[in-house]
């Protein structure tokens, strides 16, 4: 009988009921960074080009 591989393992792990909103909870974290990340990157291509005075603008869109 062949042994489960390490993904099989993996797997079995997450998909546990207690860990399910673990994993959900992993994933907000990485979509928000995400996007704070985006935003940041959009604010200092901003800043090189002078135009610091349309941040906020930018940050409600």
């Amino acid at each position: 009988m062949p042994e489960p591989s390490g993904l099989h393992n993996f797997l079995e792990i997450v998909t546990k009921p207690d860990n399910i909103p673990i994993v959900g909870m992993l994933l907000l974290v990485l979509f928000f960074t995400w996007i704070g990340l985006k935003q940041a990157f959009r604010n200092d291509k901003l800043i090189e080009q002078g135009r610091q005075d349309e941040i906020p603008e930018e940050m409600w869109k």
